[in-house]
This record gives structure tokens, sequence and C-alpha cells, in this order.
């Protein structure tokens, strides 16, 4: 009788602790869910509108006004084949008023209102530096749109980084989500065992912490998400909410050859041909400084004239009085700077050794992104394995969790057992969330460092489905 008015008053304690425990992680989840609150979901983000998304970012729109920038000065410069035409006047109109004093003859006087307009025409017809710097524009132009078009992609690649982290970070809370759920089950478990006399209060404190790592984790996942997704609309320059099917899907299949990724890569990659056209300015600059020691000839036409009302010096002004006169000149001019003491001749040396050295950075990026390409197409083939190996280890932790479960149900297992189990499903979850995040980081990097598509289909070499249920085409 005594032990059991005993007991109760022992277990009292551990029931005002479970309750409180479970009314904390009310509170805590209501507050941190109410900070996460999506308000107004105005746009859907999906894996394919990436690319017309991204093209908001600003960053992207900068570099499309250097691409009008270097468009213009390509203009700029091939204005230059054309003749010019100034047009100046020395007073519109000019007004003069003098006196002249002469002991010996008499005075003089100057009232006189004068216009001097001039119209000059100058026609470079052989100017050796113009079509270096015609050219140089040219080259700077294509640089430009490279880079722009660099950039996109660089901007696609990450901001699909961004939606693949954001989606599994949506898993994470999921994954851990139904950890808790796990752990208030072997709380009630242990509780219920408890209270029936067959448990022990060690388990019961054991599962509180438990259910409380669990709490913990699963608010960082939140907060881990909800900062993915703010990192999502930065790039996409999204000022609202947006709204995406979080469910973590494989993106596709890569069915190219390590071979045909390589050869791609090298034969499309933008870097490179920027590297080549870097080394085309260089050589464009050296020609352009042994230019300036070659004749310029360029024909000129200037035509003068002076409009004149009034007199000037004069014993007696006529303001009724007026004049004009005008010169017309034309002429083939010749220019040349024969000799500067060596100066062109040794920067032209100079611009000739930058484009030397373009060569070795040219070879040195084509082995980095070969290394690159290499790299990720073999962490490809490994995230394939893990994806195949941690569904297996999923479905045995599964079955492990509800063995453990029934031993501790019949007593002949400790609940620590059960929460270990519990911890290995969590993480063979886990592991599978990760392999197919990388699995599909892999994809998207291949695809920016080769060109080549990712397909919807998997394929073997003669282009037929794998029937293997252990490969990675039969994932769903």
């Amino acid at each position: 009788m005594l032990r059991r008015i005993i007991n109760p008053i022992l277990f009292l304690p551990v029931t005002f602790s479970i309750n409180s425990v479970n009314v904390l992680s009310s509170e805590t989840k209501n507050y941190i869910d109410n900070v996460l609150e999506e308000r107004v979901n105005i746009t859907f983000v999906d894996y394919q509108e990436i690319e017309k998304l991204v093209l908001n970012n600003q960053e992207l729109k900068s570099l499309q006004n250097l691409v009008a920038s270097a468009s213009f000065n390509l203009s700029s410069q091939i204005a230059k084949r054309y003749p010019s035409l100034d047009f100046q006047a020395n007073g519109l109109p000019k007004y003069v008023a003098g006196k002249k004093y002469n002991s010996n003859s008499p005075n003089l006087k100057t009232s006189q209102f004068t216009a001097n307009p001039s119209l000059n025409i100058k026609w470079d017809v052989i100017a050796p530096i113009r079509g270096s710097e015609i050219e140089i524009a040219k080259t700077n132009y294509k640089i430009a749109e490279n880079n722009y078009e660099i950039k996109k992609k660089d901007l696609i690649q990450e901001a699909r980084i961004r939606y693949h982290k954001y989606k599994k970070s949506f898993q994470d809370i999921q994954n851990k989500q139904f950890t808790l759920d796990l752990s208030f089950t072997s709380l009630e478990n242990a509780q219920a065992k408890l209270d029936a006399g067959i448990g022990t209060k060690f388990e019961v404190l054991e599962a509180e912490a438990q259910l409380s790592r669990d709490k913990q984790s699963l608010n960082e996942k939140k907060i881990e998400h909800e900062i993915n997704k703010i990192s999502l609309k930065e790039i996409l320059n999204i000022k609202e909410d947006f709204e995406t099917n979080k469910e973590q899907n494989l993106i596709g299949f890569w069915n190219h050859k390590l071979n045909k990724n390589i050869n791609e890569g090298l034969d499309k990659n933008l870097s490179l041909k920027n590297l080549i056209l870097q080394q085309s300015i260089k050589k464009s600059q050296a020609n352009s400084f042994l230019a300036q020691n070659k004749p310029n000839i360029y024909i000129s036409n200037s035509l003068s004239s002076t409009f004149s009302k009034g007199d000037s010096l004069a014993t007696n002004i006529d303001f009724e009085k007026s004049g004009s006169n005008y010169t017309n000149t034309i002429s083939l001019n010749f220019a040349w700077s024969i000799f500067d003491g060596g100066q062109n001749k040794k920067s032209y040396q100079s611009k000739i050794e930058e484009a030397e050295a373009e060569k070795y950075t040219y070879e040195n990026l084509k082995n980095v992104l070969t290394t690159n390409i290499s790299k990720a197409y073999l962490n490809l083939k490994l995230n394939e394995e893990k994806i195949i190996s941690s569904l297996k280890e999923i479905e045995s932790s599964k079955e492990s969790v509800r063995l453990s479960r029934l031993r501790y149900d019949v007593g002949i297992s400790t609940l620590k057992d059960v929460l270990v189990r519990q911890s290995e499903l969590s993480n063979a979850k886990s592991k599978n969330i990760n392999a197919i995040y990388n699995y599909n980081l892999n994809l998207d990097e291949l695809k920016r460092l080769t060109f080549l598509d990712i397909s919807k289909n998997c394929l073997v070499s003669n282009n037929t489905k794998i029937k293997n249920k252990g490969s990675i085409c039969n994932i769903k």
C-alpha cells in the first residue's frame, strides 16, 4: 500500500517535466513558425524558370550596359574612316572701334562690325593606325559579349545551386520532423513503461534529452531553410515571396562519356576564347605602335570668308560701307614620323611578349578546365552510388527501428538501442538527401563546363534504357 502511494509521488516531478517539455516545445515551435511565416506568394520558381528569372540580376544588367558601351566604342572607331567637317567663326559678329593718331598725317578712325566664318573638311585617306584601333574595338566588343554570357551562365549555375540548397533544406526539415516524431513516440513509450512499473526514470530522462536535441536540430533546419530562401531571392532579384515545388528529385541523367565532356568543354569554353581574343588585342596594339612610324596621307579643304560693315582706319567713318571676301584651299597632305629613338619599336616588342604570355595562360586554363570536368564527372558517378546505397541503408534502418521497438516493448532491449537506431535512420535519410543534392549539383556543373544538355532519359552507350533495378536510372 505504501509503495502505491510513494510511486506516484516519486514520478510526479517526471510527469511535470514531460508536460513542461511539451509546452515548451509547442511554444518554441509556434515562435519559430511565426517568425518564418510566409506572406503572399507572387512568383513561382521552378528549375526550368531560373534561366529566365536570372536575367533580372543587377550584376548581369550592369554587364549588359558594358556590352552596349563596347558597341558604341566600336562605332566610334569605325567613324574615323569618314571625313570630318568643322565649322568655326571668330566673332559672330565682332565689333572693332579705335582711333589712330599721327603727327604727320590725319587721324584715322575705326568703327566696324566683322564676321569671319570658316568651314574645314578633313579626310584621312591613309591612316595606318586606324585599322589597328578598329580591330581592337571589335575584339573588345566580342570580349564584352563573351563576358556577359560567362556571367549569365555563372549566375544561372549559382542560382540553381541555391535552388537545390533551398529544396535540400526543406527535406532536412522533413527528416528532422520525422526524427522528432520518433522521439516523441520513444518518450511516450518510456513514460508508459515507467507508469507501469517496468521502466526506469533514467530512460525517461534519456528520451527527454533526445527529444530536446531533435527539437533544437529541427529549429536550426527551419532557420537554415529561411536563409536559403533569402539567398535565392537575392540572386534572382525577387522582392516579394515566392513559391516552388519543394520535393527533391533527380533533375536528369548524364549520358555523355568523359572524353566527350572534355572535348566539348574545351571547344566551347568562352573564357578560353577570351584569352585568344586578348592575345589578338595585344598583337593589334603591337601593330599600332609600328603604324605610328608610317606616313599619314589626308585631304583637307578649308573655306574661309570675311564680312564687314563700317570703316577701318579712315578719316571719316562711313557706317553704310560693307564688304566681303572668301578663300577656298584644297590640298593633299603628308605627315611622316621617321625616327622616334626606337620608342615605338620597343613598345611593339613589349606587346608581342604580352601576347606570348597569353599562350601560357590559355594552356593553364585548359588544364584547369580538364581537371574540373573530370572531377565533376567522377563525383557524379560517386554520388550515383551514394544515392543507391543510401536508399538501401534507409530500408535496413527502418527495419532496425521496427525490430528494436519490438524488442524494447517486450523488455529484451533498452531504450538506448531504440534511440541509436532512430539516429541511424535519420542519418541514412540525411545521406540520401545530401547524395541527391550533390548529384544535381554535379549535373549543373557538368552542363556549365561542357555546354552539353542534361537528359531526361537514362541511356547507355547504345542508346538503350538500363533495366537493372540497382541502377540510378530506376530511381524515382
